[in-house]
């Protein structure tokens, strides 16, 4: 894809004079790429306020600075042109080993900022979203590629391997994170890493994952059952998929966080199962597979037109199982586009 990234860096650039700075070193490694296009262990970009810019690496990436539309010198060279006063810096990425450094380099102590970069990159393109739309596209098609897998005897962790694999081979990076893949009783960690366990009849099985393409991370979730699911298992499963689809109608441009979250975790709080849903309902997915902006009760802030997030409620009851439902959509002003296809009708195995 052709990415404009002078236009992104003069959109930082806009940002610094009501922070009182002259510029910014941004060392997020995310963000160094969604300003330049490097990706890097060890790089970072200083944009000025006048809209110019240098990349700072080391030897090991400068080759890869070529063809680049932004001036890059090592790491080495870099002292020198940091002598103007009032440089800002990501105070929430920057180690406090590198901010002694670079306190030693300016005649003025670094100005720690709060996010500039994220906050640009919660906002999607066309190439981004045509990106994302691919990754959930590899998402669903591994998936119903590997459901005839799922049988009495397959272990979680097997089940996790073939679903990465398969998005591996469907043209994915690689997953966008860890596969999760919780049976019967481990349905009731939201988080749980795959084991050894087997998928036995009776089983409802929590399958999160998603593909990442290009840098750009999907993010879904499917509950399924192994065998005719019982009355409580039936259950919670319909009133998740009832709180995910008021979540995922409540996604627009000027919502709150907080509105958008409530308008699910309200639906589970009536059933008498508010206890049994332990976090956010989304947050927001690009080049990272958590990034701004994220739902919950206590989450501030409106969505913007063109925002991909995941609605992600479920029930989790200990000892027994649990369901979450989640798919990836992106605010429009018509209604959230749905990126994540596969059926939410319950899979009986």
């Amino acid at each position: 894809m052709t990415v404009n990234y002078p236009e992104r860096r003069a959109r930082v650039a806009e940002m610094l004079p009501a922070r009182e700075v002259d510029a910014i070193l941004v060392t997020s490694g995310v963000n160094v790429r969604y300003l330049t296009g490097l990706e890097s262990s060890n790089a970072a970009v200083l944009i000025k306020a006048d809209g110019s810019a240098l990349l700072v690496t080391d030897n090991r990436y400068i080759e890869k600075t070529r063809g680049l539309d932004v001036a890059a010198v090592e790491a080495s060279d870099v002292a020198a042109r940091l002598a103007a006063p009032g440089i800002g810096i990501e105070a929430a990425s920057m180690t406090v080993a590198t901010f002694n450094r670079l306190s030693s380099l300016l005649e003025s102590g670094p100005v720690p900022l709060e996010p500039l970069v994220e906050l640009l990159r919660a906002v999607k393109d066309d190439d981004e979203l045509e990106l994302l739309r691919t990754a959930c596209a590899i998402s669903d098609q591994a998936f119903a590629d590997v459901t005839g897998n799922i049988g009495p005897g397959v272990t979680e962790r097997d089940l996790a391997r073939l679903l990465e694999a398969r998005m591996i081979e469907l043209g994915a990076d690689g997953p966008a994170f860890a596969t999760i893949v919780a049976a019967g009783e481990n349905g009731a960690i939201p988080h749980h890493a795959p084991s050894g366990r087997e998928l036995r009849t009776g089983d409802l099985i929590t399958i999160d994952f998603g593909a990442c393409y290009q840098g750009y991370h999907a993010d879904m979730t499917r509950t399924v059952a192994l065998g005719g699911p019982a009355d409580w298992q039936r259950e919670i499963y319909d009133l998740v998929a009832e709180a995910q689809r008021a979540g995922s109608e409540a996604l627009a441009p000027g919502a709150t966080a907080k509105e958008v979250d409530a308008a699910a975790r309200s639906v589970i709080e009536a059933a008498g199962h508010g206890g049994h849903f332990r976090h956010g309902l989304g947050h927001g997915v690009g080049l990272e597979i958590h990034e701004d902006p994220f739902l919950g009760p206590s989450r501030t802030g409106r969505l913007e037109d063109r925002v991909p997030v995941t609605v992600e409620p479920g029930v989790y009851l200990p000892d027994r199982g649990g369901v979450r439902i989640e798919d990836t959509l992106v605010t429009r002003t018509g209604g959230p586009e749905l990126l994540t296809k596969t059926t939410k009708e319950l899979l009986v195995l």
